[in-house]
């Protein structure tokens, strides 16, 4: 959060507390004026009492609150943290909201459930900047600022723990031995990077242990994606100096590489050794290729993140651009929701604020919207990562250009959005009258199995919302029960629908489920369930539902038309008989998209789990056997199958595997292990 000069309360503009009131799962309307707001602040939650209740609590706690740098939580009676906040002095802030008067209706409701308050005080506020973005991540307040996206980015790694270095697509943490290069927007920027260096440097991307059992060059040397190192095709000077030219080229010494390879190239040709030249040649075209990819590449920038925030019928919109050794890596967007009346600038400041809060921020940050609070930002980010990083908003040149850029480009995706979202509920009010729903839902779940004779099988389930479908929300269930008979469907949706709602009553009560926030914010309760099957399948899910008490959830069943033919779909609804939509209804195809979203979900889990069971090394099931000993034991006898067959005496001859070694393996392949 950020925090304005301090001024006494009787001085202080009414509306002083606004900028920090916005959340990115709610949205209030902008009311027309403060008297309006205080009589919407004192509905329902916020009604009198319990408002002077809670200014009531937080002026005791003033009364022993320093002038000093802090952050402060707002804490509801059930131990919740319903805010978190930070301040230049802790007494200064915090006595705005004692004054219990000329609040929006947000910070009157945040006030009224306010049961306890807690401090910590800083030495700097960009000390407390740096506790209150940490704190938010971590208790995700109600009433903050959330990044609810917080998937970590991918980076491209050049390890350097093996005498031949791999090239390897890389997420998480940072904690294998390498160079990363990075981050990249997206895993399709950093594949189509990483196939465009293989032509370029010829680096294997192969795992270590394929690399270590290779007796001859794998497809990828036949066709020059790679310089095979595994089987000495080239020696080690020449492939580290492959190394060195692609960490180079990465670290954004481009044009120095292809100046070493043209003029290697031209060496070869002057001593008619075209061969050479030609694979130089290809090498070069491929390095041209991957800085033509690009869709700008700034001469005069070598390293920035640009943020540009778009504003359109009361949504928000932030693109985030990647640049990294001159070179645009690659962009997304994110869409904070806030209150009409928050100030771009506010929201942006918070935003970096949380953004950079686990992930590393370049030496430049470029914004669209000047911020008061620019040089308490680049303080903070700057402390973090230990080397000074400056923020600001251009005005003109190269740089401005990159920010306008962004900034077309989060309009861009802003509009796409809301016309998808328009879309979106005008298909989910369609299926309220067709089924029989009180109102358009707002969470649609969709359930599917999928497996083969039994084998392998998993339950999934698939989210739908007024955005469309919600992979964050998307649930695999691996199927565990062993009493089931091969290839039970029926007992297989009852154990996904049983183990799902089982969960869901105790994490999220259907009484306690807040009913505030904006429309379009996923309810963690469904407001319809579809089965893709028909009687049967919808039978055993009710059944489910009616052992869990919870027969008000509204559950249909699909089943596939005759000869499976899609647009003659039967509907199954407790109490209704079976009937089909007309072939050209919207909801109907609404539906198809639903049930071929779920059963494609379905079958690639069940793909990927059944993979997973074919290349499944049965020594990765031996306690105590980790990677180093089963490489060496692998490398003795060849394989598993010879492994398992082994006496115990064969076992203690293999390098590296002692007589407690050999027992286990010994142990687990026989009597003893299983």
């Amino acid at each position: 959060m950020t925090s304005r000069p301090p001024q006494s309360p009787e001085s202080q503009d009414q509306s002083a507390d606004l900028p920090e009131d916005f959340d990115f799962e709610a949205e209030d309307e902008a009311l027309p004026d403060a008297e309006a707001e205080l009589d919407l602040g004192l509905e329902s939650d916020a009604t009198p009492q319990r408002l002077k209740a809670g200014v009531e609590v937080i002026q005791t706690a003033l009364k022993t609150l320093p002038n000093a740098p802090g952050v402060y939580r707002m804490i509801d009676g059930e131990g919740t943290v319903l805010y978190v906040g930070k301040a230049k002095s802790l007494k200064k802030r915090v006595s705005n909201y004692a004054r219990g008067v000329g609040h929006t209706s947000r910070i009157a409701r945040m006030i009224a459930e306010t049961a306890a308050m807690e401090f910590v005080t800083t030495e700097t506020e960009t000390e407390a900047l740096l506790l209150e973005a940490n704190y938010i991540k971590q208790l995700k307040p109600r009433f903050n600022v959330l990044l609810r996206d917080d998937k970590s980015f991918p980076y491209i790694l050049v390890t350097s723990d093996h005498v031949s270095p791999q090239l390897t697509k890389h997420r998480g943490a940072r904690t294998k031995q390498g160079h990363y290069f990075g981050p990249f927007a997206s895993v399709w920027a950093v594949n189509r990077t990483i196939a465009a260096l293989q032509r370029a440097f010829l680096l294997r991307t192969c795992t270590d242990p394929y690399y270590e059992n290779r007796s001859r060059p794998c497809l990828l040397y036949q066709i020059k994606r790679c310089a095979g190192p595994c089987t000495g095709e080239i020696d080690a000077p020449g492939y580290q100096r492959l190394v060195t030219e692609a960490r180079d080229f990465l670290s954004g010494k481009s044009q120095a590489v292809k100046t070493r390879l043209a003029e290697t190239m031209q060496a070869a040709s002057d001593t008619l050794d075209f061969e050479t030249a030609t694979r130089i040649r290809d090498r070069l075209a491929a390095l041209s290729a991957i800085v033509s990819t690009q869709d700008i590449n700034p001469q005069t920038v070598d390293e920035a993140d640009v943020f540009a925030l778009h504003e359109e019928a009361g949504q928000f919109c932030i693109e985030v651009f990647f640049f990294r050794n001159y070179q645009n890596w690659g962009n997304r967007a994110y869409y904070p929701r806030a209150d009409k009346s928050i100030a771009a600038e506010e929201i942006l400041v918070q935003f970096v604020a949380q953004f950079y809060d686990d992930k590393p921020a370049p030496r430049l940050v470029l914004l669209s919207h000047d911020l008061e609070d620019a040089a308490l930002l680049a303080e903070a980010l700057s402390l973090r990562v230990g080397h000074k990083i400056e923020v600001s908003t251009p005005k003109r040149g190269e740089k401005r250009d990159l920010v306008d850029h962004a900034a077309t480009n989060a309009c861009e995706a802003l509009s796409r959005r809301l016309s998808d979202t328009a879309s979106q509920k005008q298909l989910l009010a369609s299926l309220a009258p067709v089924f029989g729903l009180e109102q358009p839902p707002r969470r649609v779940e969709i359930y599917d199995n999928s497996h083969i004779m039994g084998t392998n099988a998993v339950g999934a389930m698939v989210v739908a919302g007024v955005m469309g479908f919600s992979k964050p929300h998307y649930r695999t269930f691996n199927i565990k029960s062993e009493e089931l008979t091969p290839g039970d469907d029926f007992g297989m949706m009852r154990e996904v629908l049983t183990r799902r709602f089982a969960r869901l009553q105790k994490e999220s009560p259907r009484e306690a489920e807040p009913q505030e926030g904006a429309d379009d914010a996923m309810p963690d309760w469904p407001d319809l369930v579809l089965i893709d099957g028909g009687k049967g399948q919808l039978d055993a899910a009710l059944s489910v539902l009616a052992e869990l008490g919870l027969e008000h959830v509204p559950m249909m069943g699909v089943a596939k038309g005759v000869d499976r033919d899609a647009g003659r779909e039967q509907f199954f609804i407790p109490g209704r008989e079976p009937f089909r939509l007309p072939p050209r209804d919207p909801a109907l195809y609404f539906i198809q998209r639903l049930r071929d979203e779920a059963h494609r979900f379905a079958i690639g889990t069940h793909r990927a789990k059944r993979k997973k069971a074919f290349t499944a090394n049965p020594l990765d099931e031996i306690p105590g056997i980790g990677p180093r000993r089963k490489r060496a034991l692998l490398l003795h006898f060849g394989t598993a199958k010879a492994i398992a067959q082994a006496s115990f005496e064969d076992l203690t001859k293999a390098p590296g595997v002692n007589e407690a070694t050999a027992k286990a393996v010994y142990d687990f392949f026989h009597d003893g292990g299983r």
